[in-house]
């Protein structure tokens, strides 16, 4: 069972040896995982501890604290679910780059010397890229239909999953990213609602939107718009797993480019991956699903259709994106094969499991974050002025990424700064080399006065 629950215990306990001993026990006896430990106040008598304490359900944490208030001279003074804490007003806010205390401040950013700035947007339009946010803005577009792995659990739901999507963008590349919430499940009427709201934006991020009406609205998306329009859930999904992939070919000696490669489960997050592992170039990508629809799409891309069994048994590298924990058993899994089972929270096979029956590699979901996906490309596409995101944008961001991973690791730390520095770098050049490059905020030119 997933351990995702962390809650802050302020506890007071005896000032003397092993009390904080006797505490670490009593949550480990009753399976809570400890985190950060801070001492607030000591005392002659008594010390004031903050104890993270990370559980898999409320039921356990009431087990802990109740452990822990029979422990002699010990009292749990305060519980915060520090997950709703980091919730509380939600998570981002506008703002601006420049301040305004005086007078001079006031008319440069607002009239009456705005208006110059409009006039000159009117006689030359392609300087809105160097004097408005639009080219370094992305709209976060959702119908909350797919959210997470919860389903359709509706719009207000869906915004604390936006709202860190734009954390994300801000503080890993500086881009400014705006949850838009899309009160339609209609195709159509969602296209269009993005069409009319597109002009504000240098990007168009869309999230959460349910199989197959997601394919439908990105390819219209991209058909209609002339910037860029990404599905993350696809491609930065996509994008991830493919660097995963080549990084544990690396790390195992598996040829890639001669690898069979199964890919079960073709959602949206699993026909992205399959997408990313033919464009490639592996030997053979074998695809399985329920939905015969599904196939078939990613038949047009290239996939092999093939059983569940088949892929068990003849693929080199399997992955996996079924939602359906422990799918794989032992006795399947077959000597020297590299595995990825990516349903979260709980995988199609454990790891460990995968590799005690002879498997190469095995991963589970926690490594495939597209955290180290979609920021870099986005901001790549948009230094590079690009009309779209393309497949090469999208390979360049997989091959920086797997090339960065630490010795052991299949991906690099999503929050090292200089990852997604390089994979901007990277899908910026491939936009360039491909001609998809334009002029948007790369230089500095201003109008005469």
């Amino acid at each position: 069972m997933a351990i995702d629950i962390t809650t802050i215990l302020r506890i007071s306990l005896p000032h003397r040896p092993k009390s904080l001993s006797r505490v670490a026990e009593a949550i480990g006896d009753a399976g809570g995982v400890i985190g950060e430990i801070q001492t607030l106040s000591i005392g002659l008598a008594n010390s004031i501890r903050e104890i993270a304490v990370e559980t898999s359900t409320p039921e356990q944490l009431d087990a802990i604290a109740g452990k822990l208030w029979d422990l002699e001279g010990v009292a749990v003074l305060e519980r915060r679910d520090r997950t709703f804490e980091v919730h509380l007003g939600g998570k981002i806010a506008s703002g601006a780059r420049h301040k305004v205390d005086s007078l001079a401040q006031l008319r440069d950013i607002y009239t009456p010397g705005v208006a110059r700035v409009s006039k000159a947007i009117v006689k030359e339009p392609a300087l809105v890229d160097q004097l408005t946010s639009i080219p370094h803005t992305v709209a976060i577009c959702t119908n909350g239909t797919r959210v997470l792995g919860l389903g359709d659990i509706g719009l207000h739901a869906a915004m604390p999953v936006m709202e860190g999507k734009a954390v994300l963008y801000d503080q890993l590349v500086g881009l400014s990213a705006v949850p838009i919430l899309i009160d339609t499940k209609d195709p159509r009427e969602f296209v269009d609602t993005v069409t009319r709201i597109q002009a504000t934006f240098g990007a168009i991020h869309l999230e959460d939107i349910r199989v197959p009406e997601c394919f439908a609205i990105e390819e219209a998306l991209i058909e209609r718009l002339r910037k860029p329009v990404m599905h993350d859930d696809q491609h930065g999904t996509g994008v991830v797993a493919l660097a995963a992939v080549l990084a544990a070919c690396r790390m195992t000696g598996v040829d890639f480019a001669r690898a069979h490669v199964g890919q079960v489960g073709l959602g949206a997050a699993g026909s992205g991956i399959a997408r990313m592992l033919i464009a490639r170039g592996a030997r053979q990508v074998l695809i399985t699903d329920p939905a015969q629809a599904a196939v078939d799409r990613m038949i047009t891309f290239g996939g092999t259709p093939a059983t569940f069994d088949r892929i068990m048994g003849e693929c080199d590298i399997i992955v996996l994106t079924t939602g359906r924990p422990g799918l794989v058993k032992p006795e399947m899994v077959r000597k020297g094969q590299v595995i990825l089972a990516l349903t979260n929270p709980e995988a199609e096979i454990e790891p460990e499991l995968a590799l005690e029956a002879g498997a190469r590699f095995a991963s589970d979901g926690r490594a495939v974050n597209n955290a180290l996906g979609y920021p870099g490309i986005m901001k790549g596409a948009l230094l590079a002025g690009a009309s779209q995101v393309n497949t090469a944008m999208k390979l360049a961001a997989a091959e920086t990424i797997a090339s960065l991973a630490p010795q052991g690791e299949v991906v690099p730390d999503p929050l090292d700064p200089d990852v997604h520095t390089k994979v901007t770098e990277a899908v910026r050049l491939a936009a360039i080399v491909t001609g998809l490059g334009g002029t948007a905020w790369r230089g500095s030119h201003l109008p005469a006065p």
